[in-house]
């Protein structure tokens, strides 16, 4: 089994000794019980992270370590970015742990036309806010060397400007939706690099928007023969890039 990963501001290179305290320390202290010769690892998420040894402890929130083996990890490719509109507040979080379980690199937020949650003022912030802790709080728990970007509210013009951007550097845009003229698995992306999935509200993408995407370059694909639900099918997709690309056969960070 894997060591526990923690976030820490720098990982700590081979023989240096690192200190673990504040929310992080005291989840591996006080929650994980993470005790003195125990193996930890610790990650900036932002590829790099370390195997450490636990030397001591400080009362519930803080231990020192020692840095046994440093590792960097580049980013999967191709890159996938996940622009997701906004699902029910129940469901809200769920998008965002399945997604970075399954490997997204970018999750973007969108006020579709059929979003039936509206982010406005500070809901927006605040939901953002939850959705970045999520995105890190999951890919803890799974044991990535990166923590996904999860960028500010997006409205339509700035979906149609990331799908422009991702078809002008040659990636592929997918715009998963049940009524697909294409197969998911028919793209090409090997030489891809950048994929793009838009995965709708509850209620789907709308014709509009449909006609929108497709006019920047955008396919119109369908995953399979069930309908998923909004909350999973980013999770899916990702699961089938997987197969279809190398993004699963690199190495995977774990000091």
């Amino acid at each position: 089994m894997s060591p526990p990963l923690f976030w820490v501001d720098e990982a700590p290179g081979a023989g240096s000794v690192a200190e673990l305290s504040g929310p992080e320390g005291r989840h591996a202290v006080t929650v994980t019980r993470i005790g003195v010769g125990e193996h930890i690892a610790l990650g900036d998420g932002r590829g790099a992270s370390a195997l450490c040894e636990v030397t001591a402890t400080r009362g519930k929130d803080a231990l020192t370590a020692r840095a046994l083996e440093y590792r960097f990890v580049d980013r999967p490719k191709p890159l996938v970015t996940v622009v997701q509109a906004l699902p029910k507040s129940e469901r809200s979080e769920l998008v965002v742990e399945l997604a970075t379980e399954a490997g997204a690199d970018v999750i973007v937020p969108w006020q579709s036309s059929r979003t039936v949650a509206r982010w406005t003022g500070s809901k927006a912030a605040k939901g953002v806010d939850k959705w970045r802790a999520t995105a890190a709080t999951a890919a803890k728990q799974s044991r990535r060397a990166w923590i996904p970007e999860v960028t500010d509210l997006a409205s339509t013009t700035d979906v149609r400007a990331h799908c422009a951007a991702v078809v002008d550097e040659g990636g592929v845009v997918l715009a998963l939706h049940e009524s697909g003229s294409e197969s998911f698995r028919s793209l090409p992306y090997a030489v891809a690099p950048h994929v793009l999935l838009v995965v709708g509200p509850e209620g789907g993408l709308s014709e509009e928007e449909l006609t929108d995407l497709a006019a920047l370059g955008a396919h119109t694909v369908v995953l399979g023969p069930q309908v998923l639900r909004t909350s999973t099918a980013a999770a899916v997709a990702l699961g089938a890039l997987g197969v279809l690309t190398n993004r699963w056969e690199r190495d995977r960070g774990r000091p």
